[in-house]
């Protein structure tokens, strides 16, 4: 498997629509399996092919962790301990328990993905592997009902809510070209891309959170999507 270098904003090609695969081939089940060491070298929990530069309608998910540490993927020994499995289930408990992401085995490769259905409406802090040290307050659907291709080009259908569903819905909203600061307020969007393009993003984290202060909403979640 290949690591794949992940576009970041301002990137022309992330405003791209994605077209959809029309059979699942070996290249394309092996493009998705280097997506997923992507993600988990990168501490991601969803990545989509546009992302990568690939303007296909494909996504991978993997949200066990660090409930579920038995996800298949490079050990990741950036965790610094105890505190920031503290911060991850804080953040996990805003979702409440989730009924249905529970029973949904992953990791999650999906072609085609598309929400059939949508159920309520809640609200949660995402941040973005192509938009890094930046987290958001996003509103989501609470429960979706989707259809997709999986890896051996079958259809599949599933409900699923918890972050699997805010996740879902996020790397959907990357293979048509939406970014999730796009769904901030004009002002607060339009102020975030402006920094953006102005000064780029920092490369370290601490001392970015520490002159930020009072701005844009961060936090040490690695639920980047």
């Amino acid at each position: 498997m290949a690591k794949l270098e992940i576009l970041k904003f301002p990137d022309p090609n992330l405003r791209k629509k994605c077209k959809p695969v029309d059979k699942v081939t070996d290249e394309l089940a092996q493009f998705a399996n280097d997506m997923l060491e992507t993600m988990y070298a990168h501490r991601g929990i969803g990545l989509a092919a546009a992302q990568v530069n690939r303007q296909i309608r494909l996504i991978v998910i993997d949200t066990r962790r660090p409930e579920d540490d038995s996800r298949e993927g490079p050990e990741d020994d950036s965790r610094e301990g105890p505190e920031d499995e503290v911060n991850e289930r804080e953040l996990r408990d805003e979702l409440g328990e989730p009924v249905f992401e529970k029973n949904i085995a992953q990791p999650l490769i999906l072609f085609n993905p598309v929400v059939k259905k949508k159920e309520g409406k809640i609200t949660y802090n995402e941040g973005c592997l192509s938009v890094p040290t930046y987290f958001e307050v996003v509103e989501r659907a609470r429960i979706i009902e989707v259809e997709a291709l999986n890896i051996e080009g079958k259809k599949i259908e599933f409900k699923t809510d918890g972050l699997l569903a805010i996740c879902i819905q996020h790397e959907i909203d990357h293979l048509d070209g939406k970014l999730f600061i796009d769904r901030l307020s004009p002002i607060k969007s339009a102020r975030i891309k402006a920094k953006i393009r102005k000064f780029g993003y920092s490369t370290d984290q601490k001392d970015d959170d520490e002159s930020d202060k009072g701005e844009e909403s961060k936090t040490p979640s690695e639920h980047r999507l």
